[in-house]
């Protein structure tokens, strides 16, 4: 759709404006008015100026970012491209705005689905109200096409499944977990714990610290049992996981001594 649209609008202006030389060169104005200006500077005009106006707003509403902004669903050419874990760089203006809502550039640190990472970036629309969510360090789920890594979209599918997947994918790579923490967590009892303990031995994994972590669980009946949890968090969660903080956390009750935190991944 978006060709078809720039490209009428592209034939338009070569057609308005062979019109108007065509008007110009043959000296029509000065036939039929007698003046020589005429055959440049008249109605023929009009067509030309139309026609820069049509293609500036054709191009302009067709960008990929405006279209999503519209249809909130990502371009066709991404729709169904790979999905990666993007890490947000840094995010600016680009100037352009939508209904007041301006178009951002996000340039991203991608993990691609077969572990392979690339620098990209995104442009979207972001309402300003949403504009401090996009902040370095938060990481979004990403649509790209293999061999063109240049440019990623965000993930606009709403398909919540394929982004974890994806994330999880990541997390068993950088050594953050394992597929038996991602089993408890699928497939585990939800339920809440306070944090009792918490000690830090220095180790960090690609950004992330290892924290060590004394709970007390509640089972659903009201009783409670305590066991010690070790995981590998970014800085900015550190705080999620103070002495005393309540926490959610997924357990197999055939095996109390494994518990998997669940944390947001942008906490």
């Amino acid at each position: 759709m978006k060709k078809i649209v720039r490209t009428a609008a592209l034939v338009f202006l070569v057609g308005s404006v062979g019109y108007y030389l065509w008007y110009g060169l043959g000296d029509r104005g000065r036939s039929n008015y007698g003046i020589d200006a005429l055959s440049w500077v008249g109605p023929q005009m009009i067509w030309p100026i139309v026609a820069v106006s049509v293609v500036v707003v054709c191009f302009a509403l067709t960008g990929d970012s405006v279209l999503a902004a519209f249809t909130g669903r990502n371009s066709a050419a991404f729709r169904q491209g790979a999905v990666g874990i993007g890490t947000v760089r840094s995010v600016r203006q680009t100037g352009m705005t939508l209904n007041d809502q301006p178009e951002v550039r996000i340039d991203l640190g991608v993990e691609g689905a077969d572990g392979e990472t690339f620098e990209s970036h995104a442009r979207m629309i972001v309402p300003l109200t949403e504009l401090a969510l996009f902040r370095p360090g938060v990481v979004l789920p990403v649509r790209y096409l293999p061999g063109r890594t240049d440019k990623v979209e965000i993930d606009r599918s709403g398909d919540t499944s394929t982004a974890q997947d994806a994330l999880n994918r990541s997390m068993i790579r950088q050594g953050l977990t394992t597929p038996g923490k991602l089993d408890i967590a699928a497939r585990g009892v939800p339920a809440q714990a306070v944090v009792q303990s918490l000690s830090v031995p220095g180790e960090i994994r690609n950004g992330n610290s290892k924290v060590e972590l004394g709970l007390a669980v509640t089972r659903r009946d009201g009783t409670t049992f305590t066991t010690r949890v070790e995981k590998f968090l970014p800085p900015r969660s550190v705080g999620h996981v103070q002495v005393g903080r309540v926490v959610t956390v997924h357990y197999l009750p055939g095996n109390e001594r494994e518990v998997v935190i669940a944390l947001p991944a942008n906490v």
